[in-house]
């Protein structure tokens, strides 16, 4: 199906032209070449982490479906995204409907970000036959977005904990919290779970019994967690720091670069580095340690160092 988009451009379908995946390990253009060693450098990073932490052992465990279901599949541009939470996955999310929607989306931005995280709106991998899955992940360029570990955990917590609309998040996670960490909680707090303490959070997260209950939730669940990079190969890891270059290196590669643009927008309420500090002030060195372990194997391979505003023993 040839579909026109509004750009006067084929968005569909890409036979014929290199894929990705070639045009990324074999670029034809010097300017994408620059960038192209860029990302073998973040590549090898991965690679040695999970080598050093042998968790790529013989012994590794196998993916199930349930494992594949961060990841989102474009057909037409033979290109998988695993998106992670609080690393600009909502504009990513829309990117990936303007790519696959075959001409019924051109700009991201027109698409309301409730609808964005619509799951019937993308394919995700756990979809499709272990055959097909296989031959995807074998075929297709993959990537994902990470964050500086503690800034996205901040960025979570205060979009799901202290935005009064977040209800459902108050209800689920915060009375848990509450009453869990917090001595002589109010009747009102346990009920409403609404005015959950950073610490509290925190204290959670590092429980050991939180860890053996359920899995963490999407917005605070470690990328390797999420995404697994040492079962999965990884060819594009871009970094939040560097949204628009990486994004659209991923958008040039994919052959849309002259007419789709990586929608940026500088929103005021970010969380930032000094914000991330902030928060980690009233934070023990014991838990800021212990939380540092949970979320280690993010900061080693995507080669975040640690916080100097961390109290380590």
């Amino acid at each position: 199906v040839m579909r026109r988009n509004p750009f006067g451009m084929d968005i569909c379908c890409r036979k014929g032209s290199r894929s990705p995946l070639q045009e990324l390990y074999n670029p034809t253009q010097v300017s994408l070449s620059n960038t192209a060693i860029l990302h073998q450098i973040r590549r090898d990073q991965v690679t040695d982490t999970c080598r050093a932490n042998s968790m790529s052992s013989r012994k590794r465990r196998v993916l199930t479906p349930n494992d594949l279901k961060h990841l989102v599949v474009d057909e037409d541009h033979e290109m998988i995204y695993c998106y992670v939470p609080k690393v600009a996955c909502t504009n990513w999310k829309r990117v990936m409907m303007v790519l696959t929607g075959r001409g019924k989306y051109s700009d991201p931005m027109e698409i309301p970000a409730n609808e964005a995280h619509v799951s019937s709106n993308l394919k995700t991998l756990n979809q499709y036959s272990i055959p097909e899955i296989n031959h995807r992940l074998k075929n297709y360029m993959k990537f994902l977005f990470v964050r500086e570990p503690f800034e996205r955990l901040v960025s979570a917590y205060r979009n799901k904990f202290t935005q009064k609309y977040n209800t459902s998040f108050h209800k689920r996670y915060g009375t848990k919290i509450v009453r869990r960490q917090r001595k002589n909680a109010t009747q009102e707090a346990l009920r409403k779970g609404d005015d959950v303490k950073f610490e509290e959070f925190v204290a959670y997260l590092i429980d050991p019994h939180t860890q053996r209950e359920e899995p963490f939730n999407e917005h605070w669940q470690t990328v390797y967690s999420l995404c697994h990079p040492c079962h999965i190969h990884y060819d594009l890891i871009g970094k939040y720091e560097t949204l628009e270059e990486d994004s659209n290196y991923i958008l040039q590669l994919a052959g849309v670069g002259s007419y789709l643009k990586f929608p940026t927008y500088a929103k005021s309420t970010r969380t930032t580095d000094e914000m991330t500090t902030e928060f980690f002030q009233n934070i023990s060195s014991l838990h800021q340690m212990q939380l540092y372990e949970v979320y280690k194997l993010d900061f080693l391979m995507f080669n975040y160092s640690v916080p100097n505003y961390l109290k380590l023993e």
